[in-house]
């Protein structure tokens, strides 16, 4: 029998794994049977060699729990260890500069592992005991036993084994009874080990009984050996990826097209990968590539691996360059890494394009769950955005695509305005904007349909991005202001009645928390609507896109601003106006008399005052200017007061106001109500 102490440069090796990597606790069992995998592998390549002329036989890594005896066994038939080798591979342990290393990455499991190779020593997280019975494949060789019980002490001895292998057998602590547990075993080897190379058993399988479920003879073999990912695609067939994705994500619907990874230089990288349908919520699809090293799952918080949007695509990445132990600022500095992520981009892009021009028509019934996804890309990566501007697609509101050089294209003619700017029309509810929508048609416009989560952003950067251009959308403003022609000569209201008729129609809006209304008149020609409501296409983007970016919150808290624009040229806006003009003549010309002296009197006392300064003004002369400013206000109240009476006596005005509120969706609750009753009165 040999003893000895572990060769480590600390004695506190035990202590902090059983401290720092607690929270990462479970990664054990794919550890030790990861060792098991590979020792089985060495096997073979030896035997394929000429070095091992043995039989090979069944090779099946074997994981079992005894409940009783509180422990749980890896064993296989690999290579085997020599006394010798136990002792340069188990006990020597490179474990310099230890303490620095494990206060900064105490909180990093992987990290700590990865650094030492401490992958058999994380067995000590759950173990109290650890035995290794092994024996090497070479002729002659005995059966050794090694045994360490959580501190650098350690036996090793002789002991009988008749076969090659090594067993190793962890007595598991008091405080990890758990992993005696065997729904937890079997938790955790399909998550580790689903795709191991070498077939991994766990038990028997079960069969139907005598009323119950009962143990077989044969071995409950846990994972794919030989996974999608790993064939060749000539081989495979589209059932086979839809298969391969329902095993992965079982509750998910069929993915819309996939992509098989395979490449040897100047990285190794294999896998596939599956575009989801997404419209909307982009959190919810994120963390579904699982990360694997030589087919042992790494993890699946792939972002620092692939660029933010692609963590939106499902499925498996393959790589030997990424260290089974990897923790996250190793992923952030590699230079492999960094290659790997260029790499996906630019297959994910070549193989949209392909697609696209394969078979347009298919490309187009799928835009609109690839939509979020590519809108997010384009967004988030500019090298991205170079590719995917030649078979991005914008969708109008009668449901047509179009590349963005061909919607540039149709629209250039009728959509340029005086300026040279070309306008972009656009919707974002086709039956809620559906009179603005037809509006715009009627002048020969289309009108683009952008309802995505993504669009607002979208369009700030289109409008970057596409020279001398303008997203507006359709109930932005009145469309000829939207879109201004050279050749437009409208015939506008005299300023004064402008202003009765603004007056009158203010005096009847209603009050709504946190809105704002501006009345105007426009002339939009006898058959568009009487009045319309109009929002800034500018305020709009700001509120919109205070939802989702950090500091535009104060943008969200402002009131909603809209525009009320009277329709002078409409026959009910002009007989409002002209009964308005007959019935309040007598009252409004007195008032209007007494404002014209008042305004001339305020002009006069500011050409006096205007060559003095503040310190200069004597206290009639700030009372000179004070009653003048209060006489002006008076005339003004009662003017208000004038038109507001009118207002109240004419329900034309009230029912104007209601049907454009009506067709925003900002008519609710009691004013609908009134609205209702006022429409049977004036239908009698």
């Amino acid at each position: 029998m040999q003893k000895g102490n572990i060769g480590i440069t600390t004695e506190n090796i035990f202590p902090v794994i059983k401290k720092f990597l607690y929270s990462d606790h479970e990664i054990f069992l794919r550890e030790i049977v990861s060792n098991a995998v590979d020792a089985t592998q060495k096997l073979k390549t030896l035997a394929m060699k000429g070095d091992f002329k043995g039989e090979l036989g069944d090779l099946t890594v074997h994981v079992a729990v005894d409940k009783e005896a509180k422990t749980l066994t890896i064993s296989d038939r690999g290579i085997g260890m020599t006394a010798e080798e136990i002792d340069k591979y188990i006990n020597q342990i490179a474990f310099s500069g230890a303490n620095d290393f494990l206060e900064k990455y105490k909180d990093d499991a992987s990290a700590i592992i990865g650094h030492f190779g401490l992958g058999f020593y994380s067995s000590f997280m759950v173990a109290d005991r650890v035995d290794i019975i092994t024996r090497s494949y070479r002729d002659d060789a005995k059966g050794v036993k090694w045994t360490c019980d959580g501190s650098p002490a350690f036996e090793i001895d002789d002991c009988e084994k008749a076969d090659r292998g090594t067993d190793i057998v962890l007595h598991i602590s008091d405080d990890c009874v758990e992993f005696l547990e065997k729904n937890k075993i079997q938790e955790l080897l399909t998550k580790y080990c689903r795709f191991l190379p070498i077939p991994i058993a766990f038990g028997k399988k079960t069969e139907w009984k005598d009323g119950k479920q009962v143990d077989t003879e044969k071995d409950n073999i846990v994972n794919d050996t030989t996974p999608l990912w790993t064939k060749t695609p000539s081989t495979l067939k589209d059932e086979d990826y839809k298969k391969f994705y329902r095993e992965l994500y079982p509750m998910s619907d069929d993915p819309l097209f996939w992509i098989h990874l395979n490449v040897d230089y100047p990285f190794n990288l294999t896998g596939v990968l599956y575009f989801p349908r997404i419209k909307s919520n982009l959190d919810i699809h994120r963390n579904k590539i699982q990360l694997y090293c030589n087919q042992v799952f790494v993890t699946d918080q792939v972002e620092n691996i692939v660029p933010d949007f692609l963590t939106l695509l499902h499925g498996v990445i393959d790589s030997p360059d990424i260290p089974l132990n990897v923790s996250r600022s190793y992923l952030q500095s590699d230079s492999n890494v960094k290659k790997i992520s260029s790499y996906i981009t630019k297959k994910v892009s070549d193989r949209l394009q392909s697609i696209f021009k394969a078979d347009r028509k298919d490309f187009e019934q799928k835009w609109d769950d690839l939509k979020l996804f590519i809108h997010y890309g384009m967004l988030s990566e500019n090298d991205f955005y170079d590719k995917a501007k030649t078979f991005a697609l914008f969708k109008d509101v009668d449901g047509k695509y179009f590349t963005y050089d061909e919607y540039r294209d149709l629209i250039k003619d009728a959509q340029t305005d005086k300026e040279g700017n070309l306008i972009y029309l656009y919707a974002t509810n086709k039956d809620e904007q559906y009179s603005y929508i037809e509006t715009a048609k009627s002048k020969g416009y289309n009108v683009l349909l952008l309802d995505g989560q993504l669009d607002t952003a979208m369009v700030s950067m289109l409008e970057q991005k596409f020279e001398k251009s303008r997203f507006s959308r359709v109930d932005g403003d009145v469309i000829d202001r939207i879109i201004q022609k050279d050749n437009e000569t409208k015939d506008e209201l005299p300023a004064d009645e402008a202003a009765s008729l603004t007056g009158v129609f203010t005096s009847e809006l209603p009050t709504m928390d946190k809105t704002q209304f501006h009345v105007e008149t426009a002339a939009m020609g006898e058959q568009a609507t009487p009045v319309v409501i109009t929002q800034s296409e500018y305020m709009r983007r700001m509120k919109d896109a205070s939802r989702y970016q950090q500091g535009m919150s104060f943008y969200g808290e402002m009131p909603d601003m809209y525009n009320l624009v009277l329709n002078s040229d409409h026959r009910l806006v002009k007989e409002v106006l002209s009964d308005m003009k007959s019935a309040l003549a007598d009252k409004l010309l007195p008032i209007e008399n007494e404002l014209n002296t008042l305004k001339a009197r305020h002009t006069a006392i500011e050409q006096d005052q205007k060559d003095k300064k503040p310190e200069e003004l004597t206290d009639d002369d700030k009372e000179t200017m004070k009653k003048c400013n209060d006489d002006i206000e008076a005339q003004e109240n009662a003017r208000k007061g004038v038109w507001a009476e009118y207002g109240k006596s004419n329900p034309v005005v009230a029912q104007l106001i209601d049907l454009a509120l009506l067709q925003n969706g900002l008519l609710k609750g009691e004013a609908l109500s009134k609205f209702i009753n006022r429409s049977v009165d004036l239908i009698k």
